[in-house]
């Protein structure tokens, strides 16, 4: 038996390691370091090694992280099922603990200080969340379909994002949603995925569009849809037009006594009265779908309702994130200086940017963070757009190739756990880059093996490697492409 386990060691890195995706990591992470020394490079500390500087720190990190894959793939894969929820329990502990020892960087009381060594429990419990997510749904009696599992599940994942939030760190809670694609490959129901783009569609129209507006939106879309299904194209045409007619003869006649009516207080009152006959109309036509309509759209008004409360109790630099990134204010010396700056610096980088060492926007310190969250305009200043570009597809194939690994395992835990990984490095990559050329808010998450950290760097290296060690005992067993 021994000599069996030691014979499986010896394969491991003969030819079960896909190794191919670690040269990407490896190129990845080497690339990550060297931005990170010309973001913050300094003549008198020259030397990349220089501990007392990020860059040296950040090659301490590479080296504590790449011992800990290679404890990873020596490991046997069966502990990290048995493991999954013992790390996930003391991972919530630690990230609890945060809140009573845990000091406030940048507003957020979510790091440890160990004497010089800066601990973020948050960054570590998304790999134990992805091993615990594996573990819950790959028992024998689970089923996506079930509403007890399901409930789980969002038990799972709202208890570490609760704490996060109490942490007052919103990017690394919003992280979690992440794993919504995990359980749509999983077999979610479709339904909710197109719930969920309404509502992130309702956020977005509740500031882009008057509340007048919004609700007429919302009556035609309503009516329409339901009309497509049911083919009443006349009755509908007969309600809009009618609601339409009630709330103009109001307001007019309102404003003509005097009662100080608003148009959009008057469509309001008009269309939820509506609800009552067309209610009346669905039960004699015998029309249910009609009233999953009328849900939808009482949904959605009370929705656009509670983003204006939930909007009213963010913190003032959330909401000037919010309002610039939809161009409602444009504040470039406050709230938009930073992405106002990285846009500065990747359109100065052009094609083939300006050279290593060279960026301008970088040597100067004109962008805030630029060795953490914004360390992707240094890539697009002195690496330009090819450069960029390179390293959006190294990103890219490395996602394909975890997703690859997923699909080799003949085991739901080995499958769902490569899957999550793959789901939370695309959504850091998109949502880092998009905020750094101004898609997306700023929510202060790092860009994988790039920003500065060693919480967010081990993190990312265990979740990453746990997967290729998953995949190698699968790839002994299969055919190797």
């Amino acid at each position: 038996m021994t000599g069996s386990r030691n014979n499986e060691g010896g394969r491991l890195f003969a030819g079960g390691v896909d190794w191919v995706s670690v040269g990407i990591y490896l190129l990845l992470v080497l690339m990550g370091w060297l931005n990170i020394y010309a973001a913050v490079y300094d003549e008198a500390h020259a030397s990349i090694f220089d501990i007392g500087q990020r860059y040296g720190m950040q090659g301490v990190w590479i080296g504590v992280s790449l011992f800990m894959g290679l404890v990873v793939l020596l490991l046997d894969d069966k502990y990290y099922h048995i493991l999954a929820y013992p790390l996930y329990g003391l991972s919530l502990l630690l990230l609890a603990a945060t809140l009573v020892v845990g000091r406030e960087v940048n507003g957020a009381k979510s790091w440890i200080f160990l004497g010089p060594v800066a601990l973020q429990p948050a960054e570590f419990v998304k790999f134990t969340t992805a091993l615990a997510l594996a573990r819950l749904m790959s028992t024998y009696s689970f089923s996506i379909r079930k509403t007890g599992d399901i409930l789980r599940i969002c038990v799972l994942l709202l208890v570490p994002m609760a704490i996060i939030l109490l942490q007052n760190d919103t990017g690394s809670a919003i992280v979690y949603t992440a794993f919504a694609f995990v359980l749509y490959r999983e077999g979610l129901n479709g339904w909710l995925y197109l719930a969920m783009i309404m509502v992130v569609s309702l956020f977005v129209f509740s500031f882009l569009l008057s509340p007048a507006f919004l609700l007429v939106l919302l009556i035609v879309a309503c009516t329409l849809f339901q009309a497509l299904g049911n083919g009443n194209w006349r009755e509908s045409l007969v309600y809009v037009s009618g609601v339409a007619l009630l709330t103009l003869a109001f307001y007019f006649l309102g404003r003509a006594a005097g009662w100080g009516f608003t148009l959009h207080g008057v469509l309001l009152a008009v269309s939820l009265l509506s609800l009552i006959p067309v209610a009346i109309y669905a039960y004699r036509a015998r029309l249910r779908t009609v009233y999953l309509y009328l849900l939808l759209f009482l949904g959605s008004i009370t929705f656009t309702y509670m983003t204006d409360f939930a909007f009213g109790k963010m913190q003032p630099h959330q909401q000037e994130r919010i309002l610039d990134l939809f161009g409602i204010e444009n504040d470039l010396q406050g709230a938009g200086y930073n992405v106002n700056q990285s846009k500065i610096a990747i359109g100065s980088g052009g094609l083939t940017g300006k050279g290593f060492l060279n960026g301008t926007q970088t040597k100067y310190n004109f962008v805030p963070e630029q060795s953490t969250d914004f360390i992707f305009c240094t890539v697009g200043e002195e690496w330009g757009f090819a450069g960029a570009l390179v390293v959006l597809a190294l990103f890219c194939i490395l996602i394909l190739r975890i997703m690859k690994m997923g699909e080799r395992q003949m085991e739901p835990f080995g499958r769902i756990y490569c899957y999550s990984v793959a789901a939370v490095f695309l959504f850091h990559v998109f949502v880092n880059v998009g905020m750094t050329i101004g898609v997306m808010p700023v929510i202060g998450i790092p860009l994988p093996f790039f920003s500065y950290g060693g919480s967010s760097l081990i993190s990312f290296t265990l979740l990453f490697f746990v997967a290729v060690r998953l995949d190698a005992g699968k790839r002994r067993e299969l055919p190797v492409d």
